[in-house]
């Protein structure tokens, strides 16, 4: 069974930075894709940012500049470099794995992990 695992959220200051992970277990194959969602209070989730199996990255408007993704050194896990944070940052950030295998799709979800910022 696929399970994606979040860490690093917590409550920092206005300007301030935080790193995220997405651990990846049981999983036999390399994840086409895979991203970073953030469901603010009582709003849909939306992309924050994805990471496709070449490398090439894609960000919404809000953070370009401010967060970063990238692969980490196992396979299927990311982290979300998150600086600059704004209040409107806070809510729950969800790793996402996606693609297709044998021709069939595939979805997976991590449980997410908090981010709170306030002065």
């Amino acid at each position: 069974q696929v399970q994606l695992e979040e860490s690093g959220g917590g409550s920092v200051q206005p300007g301030g930075s935080l790193r995220l992970s997405c651990v990846t277990s049981g999983s036999r194959f390399a994840f086409d894709t895979m991203g970073w969602y953030h469901q603010a209070p009582g709003k849909e989730r939306e992309l924050v940012a994805s990471i496709i199996s070449s490398g090439s990255t894609d960000y919404a408007e809000s953070v370009k500049g401010r967060f970063t993704i990238s692969r980490g050194n196992a396979r299927n896990t990311i982290h979300l470099e998150m600086n600059g944070l704004k209040t409107e940052d806070t809510g729950v950030y969800y790793c996402k794995a996606s693609g297709y295998y044998a021709k069939y799709p595939y979805e997976f979800w991590g449980q997410g992990t908090q981010v709170t910022v306030s002065s």
